[in-house]
């Protein structure tokens, strides 16, 4: 119990100190992250809604392979839009 309580707090902790040391700043980093973790639900959804298709349109025997290439394309997706945009001029 005293594992957990001490993880508790030191996962936020730890986290709010590795984002303000990279450069732009606590603030733009949580931008970044707030703007990752919208991207991971949206992905998440089509996810859920093309495997359900699959599914139902395909059969459970042969809708796996399916699922796993649609699980594919969206990390790559995920990938490929989760880079840090450039970052502003310095003042």
């Amino acid at each position: 119990m005293r594992g957990l309580l001490a993880g508790l707090i030191l996962f936020p902790v730890i986290a709010i100190a590795v984002l303000s040391v990279r450069p732009g700043g606590l603030r733009r980093q949580l931008r970044e992250v707030r703007r990752r973790l919208k991207l991971a639900l949206v992905l998440a959804g089509v996810y859920l809604g093309g495997s359900a298709a699959l599914r139902l349109g395909l059969g459970e025997s042969r809708s796996e392979l399916p699922i796993y290439a649609l699980a594919a394309i969206l990390a790559a997706a995920f990938v490929a839009l989760s880079f840090e945009r450039e970052p502003p001029p310095p003042r």
